[in-house]
């Protein structure tokens, strides 16, 4: 498959590179994601990272981190959120109430790129970095016009955790999502600091079987600085 194919070789094109030891840039992946689909990246705070109008009306959401990092949803700035974190403490319908809004808040941004863009799809591609340099990146298709909702909040419950002292800094405590299937730990959003929102899921999709594309590999060789340089200053003379 030829998209495969150029996906793997644009990879390892950038893992070639002399100071490319423990991570692929978020950016970096979504130029390759557009140059493989002749798409754009458009560079904004919208759910979609990089756009293909021309063909099929896609979008992309781009993550890549190293194979030990938490995945950042996004920054969930809940609207009304002093009020809500005020009405969830110590009321299980009020901490109900703040975990499905944050689920619709995160259901309502994709539609919004959906409905600004005019996309029939949205796919979530991730770019893995593990230890030993090897990557793994997949594509799945996660919403769509007709069915823009990518969760739904009565899958969830919600509990705050406890704060904690880490080396003189406390860490302020943290909404903690699971699902009701089998309690398993989903989300964790910082709405006491600078509401990021984890979201632990989604390290199941790596491996179930779903996803539209996949590819694993591990990239052979770096070049030195030395050549390195000597391939640009050949281009640039």
């Amino acid at each position: 498959m030829l998209v495969k194919e150029n996906l793997e070789k644009y990879f390892k094109s950038f893992l070639s590179l002399p100071w490319t030891e423990d991570s692929i840039p978020g950016n970096i992946v979504e130029e390759i994601i557009a140059l493989t689909y002749e798409a754009k990246v458009i560079n904004t705070y919208d759910y979609v990272d990089v756009i293909d109008q021309s063909n099929l009306q896609r979008g992309w959401q781009v993550k890549s981190t190293k194979e030990t990092t938490p995945v950042t949803w996004k920054r969930a700035k809940i609207p009304n959120k002093v009020t809500l974190i005020e009405n969830s403490q110590g009321s299980a319908e009020g901490i109900q109430v703040l975990g499905d809004t944050i689920i619709s808040f995160c259901n309502d941004h994709a539609e919004e790129s959906c409905k600004l863009y005019n996309l029939d799809e949205i796919y979530y591609s991730r770019c893995i970095l593990f230890k030993d340099r090897s990557v793994k990146y997949f594509e799945r298709k996660l919403a769509t016009s007709d069915d823009p909702r990518i969760f739904i909040p009565e899958d969830f419950y919600w509990k705050w955790s406890s704060p904690k002292n880490i080396i003189k800094k406390e860490q302020l405590s943290a909404l903690h999502g699971f699902r009701k299937l089998d309690g398993k730990k989903m989300w964790a959003w910082h709405g006491h600091g600078e509401n990021q929102l984890h979201f632990s899921g989604e390290s199941e999709w790596w491996n179930d079987g779903k996803n539209s594309l996949e590819l694993t590999f591990t990239p052979t060789s770096r070049m030195s600085y030395d050549q390195f340089f000597k391939i640009i200053s050949s281009e640039i003379i």
